[in-house]
């Protein structure tokens, strides 16, 4: 990943992967939020737990 961004009012978490893409994820509770930016690797905390739990969009 190269960032990710995140919309409390809409719980809306957004990353940007370093090939470029960017896709926003849906209904993505502020503590999960936490949790991945606390985790000690971000991509297996994504991979694991938001990749196929959220709606997502890649825009």
């Amino acid at each position: 990943m190269s960032s990710v961004g995140y919309d409390a009012s809409s719980q809306t978490l957004e990353i940007e992967f370093k090939n470029g893409n960017i896709y926003q994820y849906f209904d993505v509770p502020p503590s999960e939020y936490s949790e991945l930016m606390r985790s000690q690797s971000v991509g297996i905390y994504f991979s694991s737990n938001i990749r196929a739990a959220y709606r997502y969009a890649r825009l």
